[in-house]
């Protein structure tokens, strides 16, 4: 089992990724003041209505490079009175649509939030620059839309910066909701929250190391689905899961090692990928190797020579290119090969020493066949796989009780789904 290869086109995404334009961009975030969802949305210099603005105005731009494929929306709602939204506020998410050409109904998302903090979630008034949590994350997602507007992806991806996060991940919530309530195909989200740094507290950096948290029994399920989950082992198989494990086969190229973390989110807090969990999708989320807690929602100040607050000085460019390049990876993969095969069973109703797989066949034009894959109980990822041609059934000659199976597509450029992993058929 060898990573997946970049192609030509991928490279070429991957070398425009702009570290100055990154750069520019946190920077300018940065100048707004504070973008809490509470601040102003009227003022044109300073509030989160600004920086709204703004946003909205570089997706446009962008999306005028595209020759017609990439479409912008400001999605605007009211978020009733909650425990940190005092009064009835409007909160806008500024999604930008890149159309696929070839499987426009299969979608994929990358997300950013633009909203900001200091100390107290309530006080919308101090600087709150939100350099790292999370202009970083709202830079990469631009500039990925930046660089993918000139090109044709098969599926179809979104470039969305969201807000309301700090508040209760609201903003995502009704992306997810909306999502839902069309029938969109989402096979996978990522967001990208905390992502322009790799230096820890006490100043030691890992700048070639990135965290992605993807978690295992899904949020979604039912308490029947997870009592069988359990019952097979398949704990660690989720969507999402086969996701995570997406990423590392294709991030290869992008000089960073990916450290998936077997678990939703980070203690005593969550993000904008958990209402898409909670939807049913497959999500993900990537943030830096270690936080800097001593800056993190800190008020702008300096006491005793040490500078505090989410400041621009202690993000690292170079590190938020590379965090980019493994997004980059990962959804022009995604949208270039083919869709997750859907309806994986595995058979179990007669005992033997084979195992068979059954999928939906998939409609896609280039596609090529499928192979089955499978490891040992207590390895992370996969480590055998075989050719299964374009069949919608297949025998392996192992024991469905020693290892763990699953099915992906393959497409006919040899570029692979994420892995579909099969339920007992019932």
């Amino acid at each position: 089992m060898r990573p997946q290869a970049p192609d030509a086109e991928l490279r070429g995404i991957l070398a425009r990724i702009d570290q100055t334009r990154l750069q520019a961009t946190v920077q300018k975030l940065t100048t707004f003041g504070t973008r809490h969802t509470l601040s102003s949305q009227t003022d044109p210099n300073r509030g989160i209505g600004a920086a709204r603005d703004w946003i909205l105005g570089q997706m446009q731009d962008i999306a005028a490079t595209s020759q017609g494929r990439m479409t912008v929306q400001a999605q605007s709602f009211v978020q009733p009175v909650s425990s940190r939204i005092p009064t009835p506020t409007v909160i806008t998410n500024l999604i930008a649509t890149l159309t696929g050409a070839a499987s426009p109904n299969r979608v994929y998302v990358v997300s950013g939030h633009y909203d900001s903090r200091v100390s107290d979630v309530m006080n919308f008034t101090s600087d709150a620059p939100g350099a790292d949590d999370d202009a970083s994350g709202v830079a990469a997602v631009l500039e990925m839309a930046r660089v993918m507007a000139t090109h044709q992806p098969k599926a179809t991806i979104v470039f969305a910066a969201v807000a309301g996060e700090e508040q209760g991940l609201y903003g995502a919530a009704h992306m997810a909701a909306q999502f839902k309530a069309a029938g969109t195909d989402v096979q996978g989200m990522f967001t990208n929250d905390i992502v322009g740094s790799s230096r820890a507290d006490d100043g030691t950096r890992d700048p070639h190391a990135l965290r992605l948290f993807s978690e295992g029994v899904p949020t979604s399920e039912t308490p029947q689905q997870t009592a069988v989950r359990q019952a097979v082992g398949s704990e660690a198989d989720s969507p999402s899961r086969q996701l995570a494990r997406f990423v590392t086969d294709v991030a290869n190229s992008a000089d960073m090692t990916v450290h998936v973390i077997y678990r939703r989110d980070r203690y005593l807090r969550g993000g904008d990928h958990i209402p898409f969990l909670q939807q049913g999708f497959p999500a993900c989320r990537f943030t830096e190797p270690h936080e800097n807690f001593a800056h993190q929602h800190q008020d702008t100040r300096v006491e005793n020579g040490v500078q505090f607050g989410d400041l621009i000085e202690f993000v690292e460019f170079d590190y938020v290119r590379r965090v980019a390049r493994v997004n980059a990876a990962a959804m022009w993969s995604l949208a270039n090969g083919p869709g997750t095969p859907k309806n994986a069973l595995l058979l179990d109703a007669q005992l033997g020493n084979t195992t068979t797989l059954t999928w939906d066949a998939s409609a896609e034009a280039d596609l090529a066949g499928y192979e089955v894959v499978w490891r040992e109980a207590t390895e992370p990822d996969w480590t055998h796989g075989v050719p299964a041609g374009n069949v919608t059934s297949f025998t392996v000659n192992l024991a469905k009780d020693n290892v763990f199976f699953g099915v992906r597509a393959i497409d006919k450029a040899g570029r692979r789904s994420p892995v579909a992993f099969p339920t007992p058929s019932p």
